[in-house]
Parts: C-alpha cells; structure tokens; sequence
C-alpha cells in the first residue's frame, strides 16, 4: 500500500504527513476529540541509514520535548540497514541503536508507540523500529523477515533444503508476516477499517512485553517464555 492511500485509510483528509526523500513525518488529528497524534516513518522500501536513522529520531526526540505524552504511530517500509561504506564508517549501527533508545524513551516518558508494518520489514530497519513499540501491526499483504532462505544457509552453512524444510513446521526459519504473527512479533493483522484497527491498538496497549507470551499461545516460539520464568524464578 502506499503511504498516502494509507494515511488516507486512517486520517482521511485531517493530516499533516509530509514526506522529505524516504521519511515521512507529521501528524493527523484523530480519535472522537481530534486529538494530535505523531507520525514517523519511511517509506519507498527505504534503506536505514546514518541520515534517516537520525532524522526518524530527531522526529522522536521532538515529539517527546514539545508535545508530552502524545501517542505516535511508526509506518514501516524498509529493506533493512543501508549496505554502503560509507554508512559503515560513520557508525551505522549507533545510529540505529540510537533510533531504538530514542523509541524506548518515548515509551518509558508516557508516549503510547504502536508500529504499523504497512509494505515491507526487513532486518535492522525492522528491529529499530516496530519491534521497540508498545505493539506492532502489520497489514496481511506485507512481507517481513530477517533474511531470505539463501542468505541464511550462506550465514549458518546449512543446506537451502534444511531450512526450507525447518521452515515449514518453525516459523523461527520462515519469513512471512504470518509466521511474525505466530512468533508474536506482530499481535495481528489489521483488516478492514483501518481507522477503527488504529483505534484499538491505542485502547489496548499492552502492559508490558507481551511477545514471548503471544509466542508460547501461538506455537510460533515454544520456549522463549518458559525461559524468562525460569531466570525470573531464580
């Protein structure tokens, strides 16, 4: 979907969205009051780097210190980390662990953050951004994953047909926004109206880190859960 019939989906003409190279940022009026509600993004299956790490928190930063409180909503469209030397040098990876902090502050100073996974979610981009909201939301025609089959027997020296086949029963091997949904890394789908789907993941934020959990119930993740009890036990 692109971003504008999506912004349309959800605020209909009440927005301030603009979109600057791949970012996108602003806000929309929403809710019965019209209260404001903080937009950040990419789009254009855009490559995470140093530049637009930094822009999206910036947004983030600005959000937090002028409008306290107030929810923001991620829209993620993104390939991954940017695969350039030059970003290498300039410390990609601090960049995007900066967005993550940046996301987590919001949170941590009352901010509700939910992620919405609106075309593709792939790798660091995806784990800087939606997978540090309160929630993550995908729509059902996405495409989210780490990295394809072939780059992971390439990574783990495994045979392509062991992964495929490990992929049909583990979705731990399988992308898919599906098997994300299992795993509990996406709490669902969001289908038909996307303005009421946006209004009840805001009146249902999760308390706290409910992945795990959603994981266990949906057989996606079978031991991550009974792990955490364990060393909280102890």
């Amino acid at each position: 979907m692109e971003w504008k019939d999506l912004a349309q989906a959800l605020f209909g003409e009440g927005h301030r969205i603009r979109q600057v190279g791949e970012l996108l940022a602003g806000e929309a009026a929403f809710g019965s009051d019209g209260e404001p509600i903080a937009v950040v993004g990419t789009t254009g299956h855009a490559p995470i780097g140093v530049q637009l790490a930094l822009a999206q928190a910036r947004v983030v930063l600005d959000t937090i210190a002028r409008h306290p409180r107030r929810p923001i909503l991620l829209l993620i469209d993104t390939q991954g980390q940017q695969l350039r030397r030059q970003d290498e040098m300039l410390g990609i990876n601090r960049a995007m662990a900066h967005l993550g902090c940046c996301i987590d502050l919001a949170r941590r100073r009352g901010h509700a953050v939910v992620g919405l996974v609106y075309d593709q979610a792939l790798s660091g981009g995806f784990l800087t951004s939606g997978l540090m909201a309160d929630a993550c939301y995908a729509l059902p025609e996405t495409e989210i994953r780490v990295m394809r089959i072939p780059a992971m027997a390439r990574i783990t020296k495994l045979p392509e047909e062991m992964l495929t086949e490990l992929s049909k029963s583990n979705p731990v091997f399988a992308p898919g926004v599906a098997n994300y949904v299992a795993m509990g890394g996406v709490r669902s789908l969001w289908q038909g109206e996307l303005r009421a789907c946006l209004a009840a993941a805001l009146a249902d934020l999760p308390a706290g880190d409910e992945r795990a959990r959603d994981g266990a119930q949906r057989g996606g993740r079978c031991l991550a859960q009974a792990v955490i009890d364990q060393v909280l036990a102890a």
